[in-house]
């Protein structure tokens, strides 16, 4: 059937209004993440409609990172800045003054049950909340609502990607439950770097001791590591972590000294790259989680 002439320019403009309105919506949202492992959940819940760049890259410490020029022009350029919070990037605050940033970030903890205790002699809270699945739970309907709201028009989309990620991550944290109770308490015991795994253990019922704090800022005096020393052996732990994002030597000294067995690497708070055991956060979980069980099992 011919088109009649004077219905051409009419079909011809709406084709082209039709056009300009699906790349007006292809257009995604150059998003800021402060560190690897939030940067993935938020891929998770953005889509196609995101991309995002990571300020600390894969296998690097999110407490002690020093900011490029680079990273400056990213913050500067970004239309939503994800956080962590709770203390994690103090980094970040110098950042925002250097880039001339006025958005505020999104700090995705907000809601978060934190655990807070006295270290040194300060009140400090323990920012590594993501070693809890339903803590990132939180995290998915907190940066669902800041997509949302800076891109209206695919917030249905943003909805579906957090409920089926959400669906996927209820599913690992009731595996890794039942692969940990598996193992009598008694021997639910480990030696890590730092205090990274607080949530993890009080989550998942293990215990974890480490001559570090919860920020790798912080140094171990001689008598904490001695008394570091007799609570291991007190305990009867056996088995020691290295970390991938920090210095192991410590951490094998002390081994050394009481005879825990090393356990191999687990990833605290930063992803390994594409080639590792560790480049999405749900691989993350589930790899630490085997280390650890596969260690105290034995």
């Amino acid at each position: 059937m011919t088109t009649p002439r004077f219905l051409k320019p009419a079909l011809s403009a709406l084709a082209l209004s039709m056009a300009m309105m699906g790349a007006a919506h292809a257009e995604t949202l150059d998003v800021v993440t402060s560190f690897t492992v939030l940067g993935d959940v938020v891929k998770n819940v953005g889509g196609a409609h995101v991309t995002v760049r990571n300020l600390v890259p894969v296998n690097g410490d999110p407490h002690d990172y020093e900011p490029s020029p680079e990273d400056a022009k990213a913050l500067k350029a970004a239309p939503v800045t994800f956080l962590s919070g709770e203390g994690l990037e103090n980094w970040f605050d110098r950042l925002a003054k250097a880039s001339g940033s006025t958005v505020p970030p999104v700090i995705v903890s907000e809601g978060i049950k934190t655990h807070e205790f006295e270290e040194d002699g300060q009140n400090v809270t323990d920012p590594h909340v993501w070693n809890s699945i339903p803590n990132v739970l939180i995290w998915v309907d907190n940066i669902e609502a800041a997509l949302s709201k800076a891109d209206p028009a695919d917030a249905a989309d943003f909805k579906a990607n957090a409920a089926s990620y959400k669906a996927r991550l209820t599913a690992l944290d009731a595996e890794i439950r039942a692969e940990i109770e598996a193992v009598p308490e008694a021997k639910r015991k480990v030696l890590t770097s730092h205090d990274a795994f607080g949530y993890f253990g009080q989550a998942y019922g293990i215990t974890f001791l480490a001559p570090q704090g919860v920020s790798t800022e912080t140094e171990a005096s001689a008598a904490d590591v001695a008394k570091m020393i007799d609570q291991i052996k007190a305990d009867g732990v056996k088995t020691y972590f290295v970390e991938n994002s920090n210095d192991p030597r410590l951490v094998k000294q002390i081994a050394a000294a009481t005879g825990a067995e090393p356990g191999g690497e687990l990833y605290p708070e930063a992803l390994s790259d594409a080639s590792g055991p560790a480049p999405s956060y749900e691989a993350l979980m589930r790899y630490n989680a085997a280390q650890i069980t596969k260690a105290i099992s034995q």
